[in-house]
């Protein structure tokens, strides 16, 4: 009996922790390409903040870009269902 329960709570923690391990290497991602190339989100309606939307589970990454300290900012990473701080120029 107990073996089965451990089984049953395996396999819920399996479901539910894999989910979550492949929205954080979605962001991961996302971060990397951002390093990369710095300009790649679209403006937004507040000066300097850009968006970034990650593939798949489209998270937005807010962010700035501080030329002088070379340096990208994150401000936030929002689920799409959250309400937004920003909006699209």
């Amino acid at each position: 009996m107990r073996r089965v329960i451990l089984q049953k709570l395996l396999s819920i923690c399996v479901r539910v922790i894999r989910p979550r391990r492949a929205v954080r290497d979605a962001i991961l991602r996302s971060l990397q390409n951002l390093a990369l190339f710095p300009a790649i989100g679209r403006p937004q309606n507040v000066e300097g903040v850009r968006k970034l939307v990650t593939p798949k589970y489209r998270y937005l990454i807010y962010y700035v870009i501080d030329e002088g300290a070379e340096e990208i900012v994150i401000l936030t990473i929002r689920h799409p269902a959250r309400s937004r701080e920003y909006r699209d120029v």
